[in-house]
């Protein structure tokens, strides 16, 4: 098994200067992604120059094919940038193999989809155990204990035990999120996170983000909901794979 050195893949200062500014979670530099296929070449991210300070909720808005989902996988590492620098905590993300990224995204990433991804045939607190179990970062013994913390955190500690097709779709999605925290990630990452939902787990859900980024989690979250996007604390617009606007809600 491969053992992943949490130093490996730190940025080091060159001549004095710090590899990332301070308070800094994410920078990205010059991020170009483009993919390649039967019917030619298409860039998805041009040039990409962005920085997230850590306790920032962010969302990400943009008309489809702008670029945002991949600008999320490039950050997560689920992507690699064809060139430029993805930096996240100080970590070369850029640089690490696939089962180094595996590792680090385990550790020090949730990441949070459109339809959940919850295993069917595991109850809500065995997803999020499975998690923990990938992620060590929690004893063995602790683990129990803390699921149902977590579970308890998003307010379904009362279905603890049942299994995802028995819950709503906006019930899913908060064990989706609890799952995210299973071993405390230094970054969320939710792409369109409320796409599949009604207005009022819609509503349900978001409060949940706005909460976590009040306690001083870090956020990343796609939406084509502008009205959610503005409840952000700032919100970037991507434009045919540019970042072509950024605004500060509040």
């Amino acid at each position: 098994m491969l053992q992943f050195d949490v130093n490996q893949g730190k940025q080091k200062p060159e001549n004095g200067q710090a590899g990332v500014l301070d308070g800094c979670l994410v920078d990205l530099r010059d991020v170009v992604k483009t993919y390649k296929g039967s019917a030619g070449t298409f860039t998805a991210l041009k040039g990409i120059d962005l920085q997230v300070e850590s306790g920032a909720f962010v969302s990400i808005v943009g008309k489809s094919g702008s670029g945002k989902s991949t600008l999320i996988n490039v950050i997560t590492g689920i992507d690699r940038p064809t060139s430029g620098e993805v930096l996240v905590d100080h970590t070369r993300v850029h640089v690490l193999n696939e089962e180094q990224i595996a590792i680090w995204r385990g550790r020090s990433v949730g990441v949070i989809f459109q339809f959940f991804q919850l295993l069917p045939t595991l109850t809500a607190v065995e997803n999020i155990l499975l998690a923990m179990d990938y992620g060590k970062r929690y004893p063995r013994t602790e683990r129990p204990e803390h699921a149902l913390h977590l579970l308890k955190l998003v307010g379904m500690a009362d279905h603890a035990h049942r299994l995802p097709n028995a819950l709503s779709g906006g019930q899913q999605q908060c064990v989706a999120i609890a799952r995210a925290l299973a071993n405390d990630p230094i970054l969320l990452t939710a792409d369109e996170p409320t796409g599949n939902l009604d207005s009022k787990s819609t509503e349900m859900v978001f409060r949940l983000f706005e909460n976590l980024a009040n306690s001083g989690k870090t956020i990343l979250m796609v939406t084509h909901d502008n009205e959610l996007a503005a409840r952000a604390q700032r919100t970037i617009r991507l434009v045919d794979g540019k970042i072509q606007d950024e605004f500060i809600n509040r």
